[in-house]
């Protein structure tokens, strides 16, 4: 039983880093984000501070999210329970 507790918060663990990488990349691919970071006509609508109010948010949701529903998915389903042997 220990062993399959185990795999799971190793799991979790591994879904919370592909969501930290993962999300930042998808968050720099967007057309918005492209344009505040210069990627606008003569720099227009050029704004870094995005880099410093948006960018820990989608990190921390990205990290998030994934050990949420990882978390909600093992209770629905009950296999986080320790039963005595």
């Amino acid at each position: 039983m220990k062993r399959r507790a185990d795999g799971v918060t190793c799991g979790g663990c591994a879904l919370s880093v592909a969501g930290a990488i993962g999300a930042p990349s998808l968050w720099l691919s967007l057309p918005r984000t492209r344009r505040h970071l210069g990627g606008g006509f003569e720099n227009e609508g050029m704004d870094w501070t995005v880099l410093l109010t948006e960018l820990p948010f989608v990190v921390l949701g990205g990290a998030l999210l994934p050990l949420l529903a990882l978390t909600l998915l093992v209770r629905l389903t009950g296999r986080g329970r320790h039963r005595p042997d």
